[in-house]
């Protein structure tokens, strides 16, 4: 097996979550004027393809366990190519609504496959550094996104945006289907887990339930900030697409950082340990944020830089939350590995959507929300510690 085209690639399929999420920041706001939608509906366009992404890893999970890891990938990319196109060419609100459903449903294939090939090559020894570094080119991918999206919007409008990731699918799609092995052992037609009594099994662990919950309110977290900060630029602060982007790089800076230290502890630290950290640096970045703001402090820096503490404590619990699901029980990692993908979306995605039902235009509701998702992910930070002192780990 090449390996080092291998790491390439899933490398690569890493990027597709932050091609369908980050590079879509800028255009909120822009689409909002375009098709004169309320901040609900303009919210939508972007919650609704992080919860496609977050529905659509339940299926490529168990049914990569089941029929094998290739051919389900290569149909997930199939799908997020003709997303991005449909999208590139939508005329309507709900022809880009359709897009961005089909694009998110493949993007959906990227990282939870990528995360269960890993698992395949490299065992469950080294799950926790692949996971780091995996999760260190999807922040690579998210610090580009936003800025090059907001320079191609204001060159060429908010469709090249979708020109660029048809683009991109394509060209992933192309090197998976010469690169990419058959990795992972295909379930017979008697044996094996069904789908649905896989997620039982799992759910069965209130560890694996606290540690996928986390990984959801950790994404909230970064996705209200995400999101508010590009509508708040624009309309508060009256700064242009590619500022944003500019301003917004500093945001995956602090998730890079985050994966890097997640990399070099490895299995040196406790999951329980690792996480705790983490949720204690969001609370500590949630709360100084909401300090200035209430202080009357409203400026892109006062936005964006507690965005790269939140985006570096997810770094740093992250891969090691989604590592502890993945080992609970083995022989279901690629399930494992779709119901966290799915609980990082679905919760992530929720929490954005209801800020977007409360956004009125100031910084407020940011804050409110942003405070109940980093409480909640102390909570279920804290619940794996306490379990691990009472009960032994399952194996």
């Amino acid at each position: 097996m090449p390996f080092r085209a291998l790491n390439i690639i899933l490398a690569a399929l890493a990027l597709l979550g932050p091609f369908s999420i980050h590079l879509f920041f800028p255009v909120i706001p822009v689409i909002k004027a375009d098709f004169a939608l309320s901040d609900a509906l303009a919210q939508l366009t972007f919650s609704i393809g992080v919860f496609g992404m977050a529905f659509s890893t339940l299926a490529y999970g168990a049914f990569a366990d089941r029929y094998g890891r290739r051919p389900v990938l290569l149909v997930g990319l199939l799908l997020f190519l003709a997303g991005s196109v449909l999208s590139a060419f939508a005329f309507s609100f709900t022809g880009l609504l359709i897009g961005r459903i089909l694009q998110s449903i493949g993007a959906g294939s990227g990282i939870t496959l990528a995360r269960a090939i890993a698992r395949d090559v490299y065992g469950a020894e080294g799950l926790v550094k692949s996971i780091a570094y995996l999760t260190m080119f999807f922040a690579l991918g998210a610090l580009v996104a936003p800025g090059f999206g907001g320079f191609l919007i204001d060159q060429a409008g908010w469709r090249s945006v979708f020109y660029f990731a048809s683009t991109i699918g394509f060209l992933i799609a192309l090197g998976s289907y010469f690169v990419v092995p058959e990795t992972g052992k295909r379930a017979t037609a008697g044996g094996g887990m069904s789908g649905l009594a896989g997620f039982i099994a799992l759910l069965r662990y209130p560890r694996f339930c606290a540690l996928v919950v986390h990984t959801g309110c950790s994404t909230g977290t970064f996705l209200i900030v995400a999101t508010a900060s590009s509508s708040l630029m624009k309309e508060a602060l009256h700064r242009s697409a590619t500022e944003f982007g500019l301003y917004f790089a500093m945001v995956p800076f602090g998730f890079v950082t985050g994966t890097i230290i997640s990399s070099r502890v490895g299995n040196r630290a406790s999951v329980e340990r690792m996480i705790l950290i983490g949720a204690c640096i969001a609370v500590a970045a949630v709360s100084i944020q909401s300090g200035l703001l209430l202080s009357g402090h409203f400026t892109p820096l006062v936005l964006f830089l507690p965005g790269t503490f939140i985006t570096l404590a997810q770094g740093i619990s992250l891969p090691f939350a989604q590592s502890g699901a993945m080992a609970t029980i083995p022989r279901l990692a690629g399930t494992a590995a779709g119901i966290g993908v799915f609980s990082q979306n679905f919760l992530g995605a929720g929490f954005a959507q209801i800020y977007g039902l409360l956004a009125d235009g100031s910084p407020y509701p940011m804050m409110v929300m942003t405070a109940a998702t980093a409480t909640l992910g102390m909570i279920s930070a804290i619940i794996p510690s306490l379990l691990s002192r009472s009960r032994p780990q399952p194996s």
